[in-house]
This record gives C-alpha cells, sequence and structure tokens, in this order.
C-alpha cells in the first residue's frame, strides 16, 4: 500500500499518545484525519482543536460515508475485538493497520532514526529530534509524550527524516526499516508476549539485525553487536568528568578518538545522561556538529511526566514520573537522592497491569522499598482482566518498608497532607497522571 493513494485516514484509538502523533503528521500532510476515542481528554480536545473530527461513539453511522478504496484504518491495540466501528471496517474490506505498521510505511520513504529499548525510547527520542531541530533537519520526531517546549509529541515537521520509539511491545519494532538504530536497554518486560526473559532478547537481536553493526550504538553490557555507549565506564561513547553545577550535569564526551568538553544537560540521573549520550552518539553519526548538540543538550526541557518538576518550594518539593517497571524507579529513586541527599522522599505508585505486577513483584517491592515512606494504589488494570492473588495489598505485604501503606486515589491528598516527607513523588503508567494538577493545587494552596 502506498500513502500516497490514501485520502482519509481514520484512528480507532486516536487518544492515545502514539496515536495521536500519527494522526498531527497526516493532518499536516493534508489528509482527511478523523477518528474514535472512548472517552475526552487533554491529547483529544488538542486533535479537536487542530480540525480533527473525534467521535466517542461507536455508531457506525458516523463512517459509513468513507470509501474503502481510499481509506485507512489505524488500530491501537486496546480497542476492543467486538468494537462496532473495526467490525464494520472489517465486514466491508477496509484497509486496517496497527500503528507499528503504518510506522513502518513512513520510515521507507525517510531516513529512519529508530530508538529501541525497554527503558529510556521516549526520552531518547526527544533530545534526539531536540537535536535534530535545533540543527536545522527536515526532521519529524514522533515522541512518546509530551515534550515540554515544544508542547507537542512531535518535533518538527519535515518529511525526509524521522526519529521513531522502535517499541517492543507486539514485536512492533520489526515493522520499523531503520537507517541508524540504537538499543538504550534490554530488561525482563511484556512477558504477556515474549514468554521468557530470553525470547525478549532475541527480539531485540532481530530489530538490531535490520541495520549493520556500525550503524548500531547500543549501551555497554547488552551483548549486542555494535557501537558501545556509556556513562559510568569506558566505552566507544563515554560521558568523562561529570559534575554537577547548579543543579545541572556538566560532563565531557569521549566519542571514539574525538573529545567534547563542558557539555551541559538539565535533566537529572544518570539514566539521563546515558539517554543524551545517546543521543548526541545517533546525531555525530549523522553528521549534526557539536555546537548545534550542545546547545540542543543545554535547552532541552524534558517531557511531561519523566521526572517532571511540577512544585519546588522551601517546604515541599512535587516531582511526577511515568515510571512503570522496577528498573525505571530505582532510577528514579537515585536521580532524587543526587538532586536530595538529605530529605525524605514520599513515593506513591499506581502499578500498571496485573501481568506486569505479577511476573515482577518481587522487584517491584525492592525499588519501592528504597523510599522512605510509599503509598500505594491499586492495580491499573489497562487492556487486561483481574489475575487471582495479584493486588496491591499482594505487593505491599512483598514490602519491607514499614512506612508503606495501601490507599484509595481519594485519599492522595490527605496522606500528602500527613506525611513527613519534604519530596513527593508520584510515579506509574495508569491514569495517576490526571491527579497531577489536584495535587499541585494543593501543595500551592498549603503553603
Amino acid at each position: 500500500m502506498k500513502l500516497e493513494h490514501i485520502k482519509y485516514i481514520y484512528f480507532l484509538g486516536i487518544g492515545g499518545i502514539g496515536m495521536s502523533a500519527l494522526a498531527k503528521y497526516f493532518h499536516r500532510l493534508g489528509k482527511q484525519v478523523s477518528g474514535y476515542d472512548k472517552t475526552p481528554s487533554a491529547i483529544t480536545a488538542g486533535l479537536q482543536e487542530l480540525g480533527i473530527a473525534i467521535c466517542f461513539s461507536e455508531d457506525v453511522r458516523i463512517v459509513q460515508d468513507f470509501n474503502p478504496d481510499e481509506t485507512l484504518v489505524v488500530l491501537t491495540p486496546a480497542v476492543p475485538k467486538d468494537h462496532a466501528q473495526w467490525n464494520y471496517f472489517l465486514t466491508h474490506k477496509y484497509q486496517i493497520m496497527k500503528r507499528a505498521e503504518v510506522l513502518g510505511l513512513i520510515t521507507q520513504d525517510t531516513f529512519c532514526f529508530a530508538v529501541a529499548g525497554t527503558h529510556g525510547k521516549t526520552t531518547t527520542s526527544a533530545i534526539l529530534g531536540h537535536i535534530l531541530y535545533t540543527a536545522k533537519t527536515d526532521v519529524t520526531a514522533f515522541v512518546g509524550g509530551i515534550v515540554e517546549q515544544y508542547g507537542s509529541n512531535l518535533i518538527g515537521t519535515g518529511t525526509t527524516v524521522t526519529v521513531v520509539e522502535a517499541d517492543e511491545f507486539d514485536r512492533s519494532f520489526l515493522k520499523l526499516s531503520p537507517d541508524l538504530l540504537c538499543v538504550t536497554s534490554v530488561d525482563a518486560d511484556h512477558l504477556d508476549i515474549y514468554g521468557t526473559a530470553e525470547n525478549i532478547a532475541e527480539g531485540f537481536n532481530q530489530f538490531a539485525e535490520k541495520v549493520a553493526a556500525d550503524k548500531r550504538f547500543v549501551a555497554k553490557g547488552i551483548p549486542i553487536a555494535g557501537h558501545t555507549i556509556s556513562s559510568t565506564e569506558s566505552a566507544d561513547v563515554s560521558a568523562t568528568n561529570i559534575r554537577i553545577e547548579n543543579g545541572n550535569y556538566v560532563f565531557d564526551v569521549r566519542y571514539f578518538e574525538e573529545e567534547i568538553r563542558d557539555l551541559e544537560f538539565g535533566l537529572p540521573g544518570r539514566h539521563n545522561l546515558s539517554n543524551a549520550l545517546t543521543a548526541l552518539a545517533m546525531a555525530k553519526a549523522y553528521g549534526i556538529a557539536n555546537a548545534d548538540i550542545k546547545l540542543a543538550l543545554k535547552s532541552f526541557r524534558g517531557i511531561e511526566r519523566r521526572f517532571s518538576q511540577v512544585y519546588k518550594s522551601d517546604e515541599r518539593v512535587y516531582i511526577d514520573d511515568y515510571a512503570h517497571h522496577p528498573t525505571e524507579i530505582a532510577a528514579v529513586h537515585q536521580a532524587l537522592r543526587e538532586l536530595y541527599p538529605n530529605d525524605r522522599i514520599l513515593a506513591i505508585f499506581q502499578p500498571h497491569l496485573f501481568s506486569r505486577t505479577q511476573d515482577f513483584g518481587a522487584d517491584f517491592a525492592k525499588a519501592l522499598s528504597a523510599f522512605d515512606e510509599v503509598a500505594l494504589l491499586e492495580i491499573y488494570p489497562a487492556r487486561e482482566l483481574p489475575i487471582a492473588g495479584i493486588t496491591s495489598s499482594w505487593l505491599l505485604s512483598q514490602m519491607e518498608n514499614k512506612q508503606a501503606v495501601l490507599i484509595e486515589k481519594s485519599a492522595i491528598l490527605e496522606t500528602i497532607r500527613q506525611s513527613k516527607a519534604r519530596i513527593v513523588l508520584t510515579i506509574g503508567a495508569g491514569d495517576i497522571g490526571v491527579l497531577v494538577s489536584d495535587i499541585k493545587k494543593m501543595l500551592h494552596g498549603s503553603e
């Protein structure tokens, strides 16, 4: 299928962060874009402001005027199989593709930077997109989060260069056609799809083999051939002379035989420093000048819900983060301890998926127990049905932290009021993010 032959594009699940980026992209290209989502949100409101029609009903009469020969239907896995519009499209022989397949089509006709990894995809993609845009590259970067200084999950309006997150879920990254790629991390996750950690590793190997080894940048320690990257030890691309000045990282970079001195980067945490290094390496491989890279790293402001500093005063600091895997939670803890070594931390965590909680219960318990105080919400199910015995109470029972409790969402504000912690952290990939503004208002009003 050729995208130039498509006139109408209809998104089933248009309010998702990845789906909405594609909707904006095709809207910019002049396609007639519309879609369905279950509930209104800030994302759907933003799309409607662009003139994209969105329905919140499965009524098939809304889609009956689309010509099957000129229409592409883009589907998210979150849409249930009994969805009325989906079944209408199936019955009437419309062209239906998953989001990853559509990204695959786009990357066939562009120079594609593909960013893979169990953790770090979104931040690395955003940094790389910002570097390329700063250097006036004809780029569009598809980012799985809202990039602060762009207010969008798209960076740029280019048509010849793309930056995409190579998502391992459902083996989606195998649909892409990368020219340069990186692998930031390989951790056990999505075991409902892969079954074993070995299968996940094999999936990443299959993805990496889409390009020659000299077109890959891989975090040191991952058993995939390619140029190595590390923020902690010697590698082909490594950070040296790392220090913190005025709350920012300042560091030098050894890029093969070249030394780049005195780079500045504002996102806390060694994991974010690794993300910046990876983006730098890919940009350098493409030919971006050091001056543009330095300027972009210094000016990058981050992504919503990725260690977002929502509120700060002498009395309280509030950070919100999307972390939903034990490794990510541990990385957030490391960043907080580096910034606030003597302050008490309250972590409010909403587990995401019954299967992930079951698979990594002991690891979650260990990572969460490192905080001074912990408040657990019930598990956010997303696309899953409950698993017998897998609850937040079960997770709580595995934790060593005696300052850990189970609470309802309605009790979050009071929990924060009663806490003695200076640092308040909300973490999770479910709907905990919608409470951020209420927490901010409460903190602002209490001081």
